[in-house]
């Protein structure tokens, strides 16, 4: 089915579960969570197939649950709270293997607000000491820092600094290596309000757009990674 927005029916039932996050609400919301949930992720997912080919022909966009589309149930093993259920819509368009993957574009959708982003969230022991020894060459950090400054000219910040002092066994000739060795993480993203196309075909483009801005601290990632 052609994608048409993500429309009231789709809000309505994330709003919903995140005021009656329990399975008997969810049960008996069964069928607005296949239609309007996943039904429409799908939808949205094929037809953002060709403009984030346009953006890479890398990026890999899957149309299924642990595929782009991230699964609705919370994993309560080791969490004091215990609700069954996100209260958001996840994707996620990644290059490469889907596990393991070391970047990828992001996409939430809440109740009432949209984040649309790039990046990796946390590095692994192996990728943290990658990132370290790449940000201290001087041509990768120099277009690290070129990425920054465009984000932040787009009022998207650099984020995932963590440390409050230089990790041990390291040091650093100028302020700018010494603040980059700090992060654990790099990502970007808008947080939003919902915008007025969520509920249009023009959807599509509208996050297209976004994430072309945000795909070159993705590609720095790729590329730091090989």
């Amino acid at each position: 089915m052609a994608f048409a927005g993500f429309q009231d029916a789709t809000v309505n039932f994330i709003a919903g579960l995140s005021e009656n996050n329990s399975k008997e609400w969810f049960d008996a919301h069964r069928t607005d969570y296949d239609n309007h949930y996943i039904g429409a992720a799908k939808d949205f997912i094929i037809a953002l197939q060709a403009p984030l080919a346009g953006l890479s022909n890398a990026l890999v966009c899957e149309p299924k649950v642990n595929g782009s589309i991230f699964r609705i149930n919370r994993d309560i093993r080791f969490s004091k709270d215990k609700t069954p259920y996100k209260d958001h819509l996840d994707l996620w368009f990644w290059q490469g293997q889907r596990k393991g993957a070391i970047s990828g574009l992001f996409f939430r959708l809440t109740r009432d607000a949209l984040i649309l982003g790039a990046g990796a969230h946390g590095f692994d022991k192996d990728r943290l000491a990658k990132y370290r020894a790449v940000v201290s060459q001087p041509d990768m950090r120099q277009k690290l820092l070129g990425i920054e400054t465009d984000l932040a000219a787009k009022g998207l910040p650099l984020e995932g600094s963590h440390y409050a002092k230089l990790p041990r066994g390291y040091t650093a000739n100028d302020a700018e290596t010494e603040r980059l060795l700090k992060f654990n993480a790099l990502h970007a993203a808008y947080h939003l309000s919902h915008p007025p196309s969520l509920s249009t075909p023009q959807f599509v483009d509208f996050c297209a757009e976004k994430w072309a801005n945000v795909m070159p601290l993705h590609n720095w990632l790729v590329e730091m990674d090989r």
